[in-house]
């Protein structure tokens, strides 16, 4: 049997998805189910005055129109249970919900829906997070004495005595923006009650077991009495991590008893579901004369929106990564998330590390060029390596790579990418350039957070074994998670991939192994199940029995919370290192900026599936290319100005760069099935900076906000020329 693990096995589910035979969550409605219309506030923020849904009652083929009162426990959310199901009293931001309209046609729902009379007190908004800061600030929340969701301090050394002894210190402000996730299918699934009396719900998501405990929560049923299945993903990034509509048809479909069903158009999805950090970074660096970075300051101010979602650990994650994927003795950061009525953001693949990055790589950059040195030499001179201590205090855990991943990209971009670029003067509005970064980002779950993931393994074989059946409750969105689960388990049991199949899509049948996100499933479901396949091989051969099984927990090294005070801690037990260098060529007479040719080098550990491991680095680009170039969510005084994909861009492959070598490293995660650690979110982090760079290395220009649109780049290449801003540029070099 040829080795399976670093295979390019093809995709089990590619014929179907291509074909059209793969059935995703909008596949599954029936026409004689309910469909439900979701009324939307369309409100910033405002009181509900009154709310009457007679008209609604009236209309033909109206059954019911659900509200707050329907709702056994109202309110929801992955860490912090802030969000209403249906707004009472009060709404937070437009995406909000306040009624539920079901009905036996859709046209009818919708109809319904529009009868709905919501009458409104509008209140005060807060939609400016540093605004919202302010202690008079309006309150996006009247319960809470503030709109600081979160502020987390990290200290480290005395950055006040590193900056006075600093031989270069700079200083700036950067800012990114919200991202739509942009999945291929917007939200849909159906909801039943079966025979056993238990509510079934048939969607898409990242975690079948944290979506059946917030529905059992909020019906107040046990969570046995809960079944989630998820049918083909249609993409995900995060997007599907918070609840959408999975608990509004679990409501409707216990209430009234009968199949139900919904699927969102692409503005409801734009307008509901949660989005990227919209981050603002303001920071310091200073380094001596030779090339020792010796001090970082930052705040770092991250827009949470209306509900908490994940943004606590979201500003965690950004205020650990603003020194980057360097050793710094001097760090003092103050990382903030603030409630806003603002559409509220959450998970989004890189989850914080692109955005601190974006400001960290470009500092470092700005560090060497002020030093007169090249940006490559002192980023290996600073660069984290095996024993580094995080700015938590604490050593990094153990496969440091970021030194071997930046020599390594290096190495290859001196194959693929030309360094003199003097071809390109015969035309001299278009200048070409090429940028570095690097980064740094966790894998798995962080600062103390719960993190396990449970397999069970079923064999079964008379003389030797036959067949092995896995049950990991893991979604699958698109990243190949379930073929890779086969592969690990089929190459420790001995068996041919077609003799291991897979049950994970249900959270009755399948146990928990937590949320597909974090890069987490390969190093801690593959870890699970490689050990469950270990076990179940041993109970077989000691018994000479037809037929075994083991369920095993795996338990990766303890992380910590941080220090209230001084953010010491241990944050994370492993991370992901990448490094990119990238050519772009900048039109100079329109501010077109076109990415040539991507380097982006990456150690995975070990590839389990070489084949989806290029495609996620492939794919992760394209994502990043949008962030950093093109995705412009634009949110005037909260309301959503980009709520379709004709006014919102996304990247086509006539915006992707015509090279792109993935360039794959695997040294060993000492954690991981076969030394297997995360990958699918690398390729985000350091790519807006790179981009940034190049841009700057082509016109003398730095962009400091994201995304970095034609028109941006035109406003500095012209704010560039004037004398007074080249005297300001000049004087930060100081």
């Amino acid at each position: 049997m040829a080795d399976l693990i670093g295979a390019s096995l093809p995709r089990p589910d590619a014929l179907g998805k291509v074909t059209g035979a793969a059935r995703y969550p909008a596949d599954l409605i029936q026409a004689e189910m309910l469909h439900l219309h979701v009324v939307f506030a369309q409100r910033v923020h405002a009181r509900i005055v009154s709310l009457d849904t007679s008209a609604a009652l009236r209309y033909p083929g109206v059954v019911a129109v659900l509200t707050a009162v329907d709702v056994p426990y109202n309110a929801y959310g992955l860490i912090e249970d802030d969000q209403p199901v249906l707004c009472h009293e009060e709404v937070r931001f437009e995406g909000d919900k306040v009624a539920l309209v079901v009905a036996e046609t859709p046209d009818a729902a919708a109809e319904g829906a529009r009868l709905v009379a919501v009458e409104y007190e509008d209140l005060a908004a807060i939609t400016d997070p540093k605004a919202a800061l302010a202690p008079d600030a309006p309150l996006a929340h009247s319960r809470l004495k503030s709109n600081v969701l979160l502020h987390v301090p990290i200290r480290k050394g005395d950055t006040a005595a590193a900056f006075a002894e600093a031989g270069v210190v700079i200083e700036d402000e950067f800012s990114t923006s919200w991202q739509e996730h942009a999945f291929l299918q917007p939200e849909a699934g159906i909801a039943y009650v079966d025979e056993q009396d238990r509510v079934v719900i048939e969607t898409a998501g990242q975690w079948l077991h944290e979506d059946r405990r917030q529905i059992a929560s909020i019906l107040q049923l046990p969570e046995e009495h809960v079944i989630v299945r998820y049918a083909a993903i249609g993409g995900a990034f995060g997007g599907r991590e918070d609840l959408s509509l999975q608990h509004l048809l679990a409501l409707a479909a216990w209430k009234l008893r009968r199949p139900v069903a919904l699927a969102w158009n692409r503005e409801e999805s734009m307008i509901a579901h949660h989005k990227r950090h919209p981050v603002t970074i303001r920071c310091k660096w200073g380094a001596t004369r030779d090339g020792k970075i010796t001090a970082v300051e930052a705040t770092v101010i991250a827009d949470g929106g209306a509900y908490a979602s994940t943004s606590v650990e979201v500003t965690k994650v950004a205020t650990l990564f603003a020194s980057g994927c360097y050793e710094v003795p001097n760090i003092s950061v103050d990382g903030y998330a603030v409630y806003t009525n603002n559409i509220p953001c959450g998970a989004f693949r890189g989850f914080g590390a692109p955005q601190a990055q974006f400001a960290a790589e470009i500092m470092v950059t700005r560090l060497a060029q002020a030093l007169g040195m090249d940006p490559i030499e002192f980023r290996k001179r600073n660069i984290y390596r095996e024993g580094s201590l995080e700015p938590t205090q604490q050593p990094l855990p153990d496969g440091v790579s970021a030194l071997p991943v930046l020599e390594r990209c290096i190495e290859e971009a001196s194959k693929h990418i030309n360094v003199t670029r003097a071809e390109t003067q015969t035309m001299p509005h278009l200048r070409r350039g090429i940028g570095i970064a690097c980064g740094i980002k966790n894998v798995g779950y962080s600062f103390g957070y719960p993190e396990q993931a449970t397999a069970t393994v079923e064999l079964n074989g008379k003389a030797e074994l036959e067949r092995a059946v896995v049950r990991l409750g893991a979604a699958d969105v698109g990243q190949g998670t379930h073929l890779a689960m086969r592969q690990i388990a089929a190459e420790a049991l001995g068996l041919a991939l077609e003799q291991v199949s897979l049950i994970a899509e249900s959270s009755a049948e399948a146990p928990n192994a937590g949320s597909a996100s974090a890069s987490r499933m390969t190093l801690m479901g593959g870890r699970a199940v490689y050990d469950a396949a270990i076990e179940a091989r041993a109970r077989w051969s000691a018994n000479e029995d037809y037929y075994a099984e083991a369920t095993v927990q795996y338990r990766p090294p303890q992380t910590t919370a941080l220090d209230a005070a001084t953010g010491a801690g241990l944050p994370n037990y492993c991370y992901g290192y990448a490094a990119q260098a990238i050519e772009v060529e900048v039109d100079t007479r329109t501010g077109q900026v076109q990415v040539l040719k991507v380097v982006s080098a990456h150690d995975v550990g070990r590839a389990i599936n070489r084949q989806q491991v290029e495609g996620q680095i492939e794919g992760c680009l394209a994502q990043a290319l949008g962030y950093a170039l093109l995705e412009n969510f634009q949110v005037r005084d909260g309301h959503v100005l980009t709520p379709h994909l004709s006014t919102y861009l996304l990247p086509t492959v006539l915006d992707m760069p015509p090279e792109i070598v993935p360039v794959i490293l695997e040294l060993a995660d000492p954690n991981g099935p076969y030394g297997a650690r995360g990958v699918a979110e690398m390729a985000l982090v350091p790519f807006a900076a790179a981009v940034a760079c190049a841009i700057h290395d082509a016109t003398g220009v730095w962009l400091k906000q994201l995304p970095m649109t034609p028109e941006r780049v035109l406003v500095a290449i012209h704010q560039a020329a004037t004398p007074s801003s080249a005297a300001q540029s000049s004087k930060e070099q100081q």
